[in-house]
């Protein structure tokens, strides 16, 4: 048994700790090294003797023994060229400074048989504090076994009931039969969603003025409600979810956008997450300000295709300029497919914060591309890096393209005079 064992002694119902009572405060460890072979009895002596009359008679080990308040030394030893070794843990039911006396006492032993001895406690160990901390674990443990099997029966039925009965709200509206929720007709606000399935999620978490347009193409049905209502359009936040929107924006009156977060669908997302989305819904003349800003303009580097793999890429004006604005802050970006901005950073976090992230298209940044920053990038898929310039680095990967600030400046026209 491992000494000081305490949670496996106490869950196996047992009042013994690595061989101690359970009811002991603290165990003294120490080291122990020899000049000579001796065995376990030897040590015990040598501590019980010279130990013996230092502390006077209140703190001597052997009546302290006979009392219970000192429990059973126990060693552990092994030889090694022509050296014992070892360990000794003697358990206390004293207070702390009486304990921390006995663990200074036993350091003062210097000899053990014929040779010369060094022992040094290594740590004492509150009992207590592990047995306390193993208890409230347990609890932990037990209460959430306890909710687990003994939930009411009516909760489970209560959600599942709530569950049907908000997808049994589902409702056709229009001509063309859309899936909606049942205040579409009265609310002054509805949100424009792309599916059925959008719809019974919002459903799920309360928000009934929902309907969906199940196709890309716009029904007249949304167009003809965009005319009277307040209209938020709330789609995923992938490409299909921008090609909706470049549609609905064509052809309805559409006053608010709401996004999912990147790479996810408005079907999956939980009620937290739908209410921060439409939290931060935005007019749609900012939408369209932001887009206008970021029409990608194509700019390729000034390094030969076969040198980049013959990789092409476009990058959005807006993010011409957010980079070559960067020069000098040691500042930096990560990007989507969709280059919409991930998080900003600091260049110093940089190789540790790629590997983070799982979904980084592009990194700009004002720094050296380095090798380490080569590698995590490749590892993570990353297609783009823009940079200050590059340092010496081993290997470039084929299936990244690199650009530097400079190269950026001559092929946007956008030279420094």
């Amino acid at each position: 048994m491992a000494l000081g064992c305490l949670s496996d002694d106490l869950k196996n119902g047992g009042d013994r700790v690595g061989g101690l009572s359970a009811s002991m405060k603290y165990v003294i460890y120490a080291d122990v090294e020899i000049d000579g072979i001796v065995e376990k009895p030897d040590i015990i002596g040598a501590i019980f003797g010279q130990t013996e009359g230092l502390l006077g008679e209140d703190l001597d080990l052997r009546e302290l023994q006979k009392t219970g308040r000192i429990g059973r030394i126990q060693v552990r030893v092994s030889t090694k060229d022509n050296k014992t070794v070892g360990t000794l843990m003697v358990p206390s039911n004293l207070d702390r400074v009486e304990t921390a006396l006995i663990a200074a006492a036993i350091e003062s032993v210097d000899k053990i048989g014929p040779y010369s001895a060094k022992v040094k406690v290594t740590k004492i160990e509150d009992l207590r504090a592990k047995k306390r901390k193993w208890i409230i674990e347990r609890a932990k443990e037990l209460l959430r076994k306890w909710e687990e099997e003994e939930a009411p029966e009516s909760k489970k039925l209560a959600e599942e009931v709530l569950k049907a009965i908000r997808a049994a709200e589902v409702i056709s509206f229009g001509p063309e039969k859309l899936p909606a929720g049942p205040d579409v007709a009265s609310a002054s606000t509805i949100i424009v969603v792309e599916g059925r399935a959008d719809v019974i999620n919002l459903l799920k978490h309360g928000y009934k003025n929902v309907i969906g347009l199940e196709g890309a193409t716009i029904p007249k049905t949304i167009v003809d409600l965009s005319k009277k209502k307040t209209v938020i359009a709330f789609v995923d936040g992938d490409r299909g979810g921008d090609l909706i929107l470049k549609n609905l924006i064509n052809v309805a009156e559409i006053d608010f956008i709401a996004r999912a977060p990147s790479g996810r669908e408005v079907e999956e997302l939980t009620g937290k997450e739908i209410a921060k989305c439409l939290r931060n819904k935005v007019p749609v003349e900012e939408y369209l300000e932001v887009i206008r800003k970021e029409k990608p303009t194509k700019v390729l580097t000034i390094r030969e295709e076969k040198e980049l793999g013959g990789l092409g890429v476009e990058i959005p004006g807006g993010v011409v300029d957010r980079a070559l604005n960067l020069a000098g802050t040691l500042e930096g970006y990560f990007y989507d497919r969709e280059w919409r901005e991930i998080t900003k950073f600091a260049v110093s976090e940089l190789a540790e914060l790629i590997p983070k992230y799982e979904e980084i298209y592009a990194i700009v940044f004002d720094g050296i591309v380095t090798q380490r920053v080569l590698d995590e990038a490749s590892r993570r898929n990353v297609r783009v890096i823009i940079a200050n310039r590059i340092g010496k680095v081993a290997k470039l990967p084929e299936d990244i393209k690199i650009v530097t600030f400079n190269e950026l400046r001559k092929t946007s026209g956008k030279e420094e005079g």
